[in-house]
């Protein structure tokens, strides 16, 4: 397989997949006026985290991560500036439908869901297909079913691709009602003084360990064999976590520092706080920051009521956990998102099935993923990412991991080739990547005929 687009193609794309890359792949190719089936085969077959029929519906965390800005650029920032850049459906959508969430940007989950589909099914170049896929698809094809890809489409592509194919496990963090959270026990504050977008409920040392040893101690529904033993690091289970030792928690999603209780007679730090964010453009519904887990539904609500403030906390949703499809991407992409093993020139994977983590992160292999398929279908050269944008480095760490070591990867500046020069303040350093990321991609979309924002 090379770069060469070679000879113009007519027929319609396949998508499989209605999530979030999948939607973005379809996006791009319909953008460019190339036909597009998008399968989803939700509500017909459903998945374990899954409750609507919507395309790209959000199960783990309702934030996109760090919010885009100069005043604190960040990898998470510089990755929305890039897909602005490259007219992403899903930033566009999400920028729509945010809810306070400080420098983050979090959605409204149904307002976001429901605009996504909105404007998927009005572009008159995609055709949507409630159907599921069980097999590889021929033609022309964009392969984006994401973490939840269903057993005989993920039996396929583990046939195809050998030992390429990895499972793991994914977590999802419970939301409680606002009007059920005792603010007379939890306050409203943001960290260092910053936006007041988070309620917190304080612990002292005693309630924090009372709560870890429940916590470590509480009956976790068991996973199937082939499920055992996989999860990223950015979404572990709160109850992993925690055995990896009583103080983890509180350095880490559980850290109190920078986290002042304002309220009269009650200042000082405690010694860890759980945060709630808010998860509904109408501020009713707040989720537990960092509290994906598995634990049974009725230990979740022993376990989490012995949080300062949810004793009585009513919970609309529960965590769930369930599993996760990848690919080893080193062993088996080629740098166009292409399954190498399949002898195939005109497959592309996209979004998290490729090896990346994160919502944002999955949007880029779409979009990206899209780019390379119309840039195929119409027979321009299949380009070469910026090493120094954002997208471009996480499609050379997908290239260049290490097989045996490969662990999906998210935004983080330290994917980015080094800077010239030596920066000290942090702050400087991260708008240098972002000025350098931000040229590159302009340079980029230019080159692609897509014109940078006035």
């Amino acid at each position: 397989m090379d770069a060469k687009g070679g000879s113009p193609m007519k027929m319609p794309f396949t998508v499989v997949g209605g999530g979030l890359a999948g939607c973005e792949a379809a996006w791009q190719l319909a953008r460019r006026g190339l036909p597009v089936r998008l399968f989803e085969m939700r509500p017909l077959a459903t998945t374990p985290a899954h409750s609507t029929d919507r395309l790209a519906e959000v199960v783990c965390s309702n934030s996109f991560g760090a919010d885009r800005g100069r005043e604190r650029p960040s990898a998470g920032g510089i990755l929305k500036d890039e897909l602005a850049l490259g007219g992403s459906l899903i930033l566009e959508c999400a920028e729509a439908c945010r809810v306070p969430a400080g420098g983050a940007l979090a959605v409204d989950r149904e307002r976001f869901s429901a605009l996504v589909t909105e404007r998927i099914a009005a572009r008159p170049e995609i055709q949507l297909i409630r159907q599921e896929v069980t097999s590889l698809p021929e033609g022309l094809a964009i392969l984006a079913t994401g973490p939840l890809t269903s057993a005989p489409l993920a039996d396929a592509l583990a046939a195809a691709l050998g030992r390429g194919y990895v499972a793991f496990f994914d977590a999802a963090a419970p939301i409680v009602t606002r009007d059920s959270i005792d603010m007379e026990r939890a306050y409203v504050a943001g960290r260092w003084g910053g936006s007041g977008d988070y309620i917190n409920c304080p612990m002292t040392r005693e309630e924090y360990l009372a709560f870890h040893d429940a916590l470590v101690h509480a009956e976790r529904a068991l996973p199937h064999d082939f499920e055992r033993g996989m999860y990223f690091e950015g979404c572990i289970p709160i109850e992993a976590l925690a055995e990896r030792g009583p103080d983890t928690l509180r350095f880490g999603p559980l850290r109190p520092v920078g986290l002042e209780d304002p309220r009269p007679g009650r200042s000082g730090r405690a010694w860890a706080v759980v945060q709630l964010r808010q998860d509904d453009a109408a501020g009713t519904l707040f989720n537990l920051v960092g509290f994906q887990t598995g634990l049974k539904w009725g230990e979740q609500r022993r376990v989490f009521s012995m949080i300062p403030g949810l004793e009585h906390a009513e919970f609309v949703r529960l965590g769930v956990m369930h599993r996760n499809t990848s690919v080893c991407a080193p062993a088996v992409l080629d740098p166009w998102l292409r399954p190498a093993p399949t002898g195939r020139g005109d497959l592309f994977l996209a979004g998290q099935i490729t090896g990346v983590e994160g919502y944002m992160e999955s949007t880029a292999m779409g979009l990206a993923a899209g780019l390379h398929a119309a840039c195929l279908a119409t027979g321009r050269p299949l380009p070469v990412w910026p090493d120094e944008t954002v997208v471009g480095s996480l499609m050379r760490y997908l290239r260049t991991a290490t097989p045996e070591r490969f662990q999906p990867m998210n935004a983080n500046l330290g994917i980015l080739p080094p800077l010239e020069g030596r920066i000290r303040d942090k702050k400087l350093r991260a708008a240098a990547y972002r000025d350098r990321a931000l040229a590159a991609a302009e340079g980029f979309w230019r080159a692609q005929g897509v014109p940078a924002p006035q």
